[in-house]
C-alpha cells in the first residue's frame, strides 16, 4: 500500500488519469443521459461540459495540479470552451464518418484528454503558481 502511495505522490500523470476517469464517467453519464433523451449531440455535450467543468476543476486543481488558486477558474474555463469547440468539431466529423453519437462521444475522449493534460499542466495551473 505504502507504495502506490508513493505512485500516487510522485507521477501526476497517474493522477490525472485517475481522477480524469472519474471526471469524465460523469461528464459522459451526462452526455449520453441526454443523447439518449432525444437531445442533439452538440447540446448534450455543451450542458455536459459545463456541469463537468464545475466537478473537474476542484479535483483537477487540487488533487492533481496541488494548486489552491481560485483565480485561474477564469482561464480553465476560457480553456474548455475552446475544447468544446474542437470536441464538437471531432464529434461531428465522427458522425459524418457513420459512427454513432455516442460512439463518436467515446473516440472523442483520447485526444481531448491529451490536449487537456498538456494545457492545464503548462498553461492553466503552472502559470498560477508562479504568481
Amino acid at each position: 500500500m505504502a507504495v502506490l502511495w508513493r505512485v500516487w505522490q510522485r507521477y501526476q500523470w497517474m493522477r490525472f488519469l485517475a481522477v480524469g476517469g472519474m471526471n469524465t464517467a460523469f461528464s459522459y453519464g451526462i452526455y449520453s443521459g441526454l443523447i439518449f433523451m432525444g437531445l442533439n449531440f452538440a447540446i448534450s455535450n455543451l450542458v455536459s461540459l459545463i456541469l463537468g467543468i464545475f466537478f473537474s476543476f476542484y479535483t483537477q486543481s487540487s488533487v492533481v495540479f496541488r494548486n489552491s488558486d481560485r483565480r485561474v477558474f477564469v482561464r480553465y474555463v476560457a480553456m474548455w470552451a475552446g475544447l468544446y469547440f474542437l470536441n464538437t468539431m471531432i464529434i461531428g466529423s465522427l458522425i459524418k464518418l457513420g459512427a454513432s453519437a455516442y460512439g463518436a462521444g467515446a473516440l472523442a475522449i483520447f485526444p481531448i484528454t491529451a490536449l487537456s493534460f498538456f494545457l492545464q499542466k503548462y498553461f492553466i495551473f503552472a502559470a498560477a503558481k508562479q504568481k
